[in-house]
């Protein structure tokens, strides 16, 4: 037990009323809740799915390894203090796995936790100003923001304190206690750069300044229905200036609106981005507009605004200048990956670059400390897993370094290729297919030995998830790769779909789609590969999605044919074991003559069925929107024909596909939200369709058929 946590005489699940008196009296409450329905569902008096949202709503999440949970921490706009830190780092130490980890929505998660001591971690949570509360669940999760707002050259104004009264406007508030699904807010500076990543988001937020009355008038550019997923979505234009006084009232209404209208049975369709796509922008603009004039005035929508025109952080120490040539070689490599100067003379920003966006429970304690020596408490966790340290005062920047160095914290590569996010996978999500955070690590330990050479590079982007729903946001990166599975004869393989296309300037301006199906242990030399055909063919100063969209797909994916084979298990074990793991990916299974010839079979479908499908995306590249809808559903229906082939339908029987798959596999042994993809798309045909819904319909074959292949590697074959 930590010295600081055993000062505080805790360790053991506590009486609700014991030493948490100082707390405010409906924090203590809400924990003491908590505390007892948790007591309550363990003796059997509470029904465990009605528990089960209750749990989420205060961040305890269900860990692929039994009887213990990961606790999600919410970290509003990743704002943290010192103090802090030394909190999350005793929790870490006492109640986890002695490592923090830090998220792509700025929050903070802490693994293999015993729920028992839950209540124990919220209240010393809340001792230091931070909340569990809708961390998870259907709520309005962390609001993020950009984490150089207040010191970004091209911002109009500092966003921090207009998402922070968001944040906590939002938190608790009995408009979004009625969700069908999460729902997600993100605040940007600036409609450039990657920044807040508006586009992806419920609602996002662009500050924007107009002149009225010869007064500069604060506001916001406004985007409402995005998101990510297995289907993503940009968020489409609400309007171009919101006033800073009327954006809470609006998040209150749109709330308001997808609580009352958004769906609530089929989690597939949840999302605000569906109730936006189903209404059209105009119609939706309209519910709002008249949920907003039912609203009873609230003071909060406007308290803080004084206060928000005068923000502005306080720095330690006064500014300087940096003598770069009298420093290191070292220092000079990580000042130029890792150091950005802010809008203010005389100050940086540094980046604690955190491979998996993992920091041990003592280099966060010692992190504290160093900070304490440079910075006042301005320190932000990023999007992008990394910590940011704002207001070094630039002469500092060498001590600083040095003191992150003796802490194993000054690795550089914060701004280039070596910067990879990934999702936790299979390492503890119970979703996870393949090993995301494994590759992640892979390609770290490439980075440092053996692709040295495309480490620093700063033109590519590498984003990894370990499934389809893109927590590692691979649908935004240059490349980018989700986890699978693929069956070869009596084998399964962990693979992962490479993902081109998408990009995070502009706010993600762009999402990518899949170009080809590649084994786990190929993945660092598919990087390779299209990092040498960039180097090789790129025009100018073109960037990597330009020139993948330029040169277009299919020549991507002639590039990529070596990599697509997997070997028989007998040749090359190793591609049936997944990124760090030395044991096969999953148990062989024997293999009759007949159920072999079915197997056969089935596999000879689903290979066609991807050959269709990437035909769907060649037909989208080209215009031909017709065309990619139909090979897009054909593709589909060739995947599901070769599952049906398992369960012994024979195709001159000529049965009608769509209801068989549906008696078959409709509520069982398939994800709904995936086969709802195939049931709407032979209910719409494939004429009529929008430019973005057959962009839809194409990423939703990709997604059924890589469905249909774990299905089938799941599959036992007797």
């Amino acid at each position: 037990m930590s010295d600081s946590i055993a000062s505080l005489g805790v360790g053991q699940p506590s009486a609700p009323n014991d030493r948490w008196q100082h707390l405010p009296p409906a924090i203590r409450e809400e924990i003491n809740i908590y505390e007892t329905e948790l007591r309550r569902v363990q003796h059997g008096q509470m029904p465990e799915k009605v528990f089960l949202e209750f749990r989420l709503r205060h961040g305890v999440y269900g860990q692929r390894q039994p009887g213990v949970q990961m606790q999600r921490i919410k970290i509003p706009l990743g704002l943290l203090n010192t103090q802090q830190l030394e909190r999350l780092a005793d929790l870490s130490e006492e109640y986890a796995d002695g490592v923090s980890h830090i998220t792509t929505r700025q929050d903070i998660q802490l693994h293999f936790v015993d729920i028992n001591h839950t209540p124990d971690i919220f209240r010393l949570l809340a001792e230091v100003g931070i909340t569990t509360r809708e961390a998870c669940g259907n709520a309005v999760r962390n609001v993020t923001a950009c984490t150089r707002s207040g010191v970004c050259h091209d911002e109009p104004f500092d966003v921090t304190p207009y998402a922070r009264a968001a944040a906590y406007f939002m938190l608790r508030h009995p408009d979004a206690q009625n969700f069908g699904r999460k729902f997600k807010i993100a605040f940007s500076g600036c409609s450039e750069h990657a920044c807040g990543l508006a586009l992806i988001h419920d609602i996002g937020a662009i500050a924007a300044v107009r002149e009225e009355n010869g007064k500069t008038k604060r506001g916001f550019q406004v985007y409402l229905g995005g998101g990510l997923g297995p289907i993503p979505h940009q968020a489409k234009l609400y309007s171009d200036f919101v006033p800073a006084e009327e954006m809470l009232p609006l998040v209150q209404a749109i709330g308001r609106v997808f609580a009352r209208l958004g769906e609530k049975k089929n989690r597939a369709k949840a999302r605000m981005k569906f109730l936006v796509a189903k209404l059209g922008m105009e119609e939706f603009s309209k519910l709002i507009a008249e949920e907003r004039q039912k609203l009873l005035p609230d003071s909060r929508w406007t308290d803080y605004l004084g206060d928000a025109e005068t923000f502005a952080e306080k720095p330690l120490k006064p500014p300087s200048k940096l003598d770069l040539s009298s420093t290191s070689p070292a220092f000079q490599k990580w000042f130029r990956a890792n150091v950005q100067a802010q809008a203010q003379p005389g100050y940086s920003t540094a980046t604690v670059f955190l491979p998996l966006g993992d920091i041990a429970s003592g280099q966060l304690r010692a992190l504290a400390g160093v900070c304490r020596k440079y910075v006042n408490d301005t320190i932000r966790t990023t999007v992008d897993q990394n910590l940011l340290i704002r207001w070094v005062s630039d002469a500092d920047l060498p001590a600083f370094y040095d003191d992150l160095a003796a802490l194993a914290l000054a690795q550089p590569g914060a701004h280039a290729m070596a910067n990879v996010t990934a999702c936790p996978g299979t390492d503890s999500c119970k979703l996870g297919i393949s090993s995301s955070r494994g590759l992640a690590a892979v390609l770290h330990e490439k980075f440092q030995n053996g692709m040295a050479d495309l480490a620093e590079r700063d033109d590519i982007q590498i984003k990894i998830s370990g499934c389809f729903n893109s927590c590692g946001q691979h649908h935004l990166a240059n490349i980018g790769f989700f986890g699978g599975s693929r069956r070869t004869g009596a084998h399964v393989a962990p693979i992962f779909q490479v993902v081109l296309g998408g990009q995070t300037d502009g706010n993600a301006a762009s999402i990518g789609l899949p170009v080809a199906k590649v084994s786990s242990k190929d993945a660092p030399e598919v990087i390779r590969k299209l990092t040498a055909l960039y180097t090789a063919e790129r025009i100018g100063d073109e960037g990597f999605t330009a020139f993948a969209n330029r040169i277009g797909k299919a020549r991507i994916k002639q590039a990529l044919a070596e990599f697509e084979k997997i070997p028989d298990y007998t040749v090359a074990p190793d591609y049936y074991r997944d990124s760090r793991q030395p044991w096969d990916y999953a148990m062989s299974t024997g293999v009759g003559e007949c159920a072999g010839e079915m197997v056969s079979q089935a596999e000879f479908m689903l290979e066609d069925a991807d050959r269709l499908s990437f035909q769907a995306s060649l037909d989208l590249e080209a215009g031909r929107l017709e065309a990619a809808a139909t090979t897009a559903f054909e593709a589909m229906k060739k995947a599901a024909d070769g599952l049906l082939s398992v369960q012994g339908l024979l195709l001159s029987d000529r049965y009608d596909t769509v209801e068989e798959f549906r008696r078959h596999f409709g509520e069982n042994g398939f994800l709904p939200q995936i086969s709802e993809y195939f049931f709407r798309a032979a209910e719409q045909g494939p004429k009529n369709l929008t430019s973005e819904q057959t962009h839809q319909r194409v990423q939703e074959a990709a997604l059924f058929i890589e469905e249909a292949n774990g299905v089938y590697s799941r599959m036992e074959i007797t």
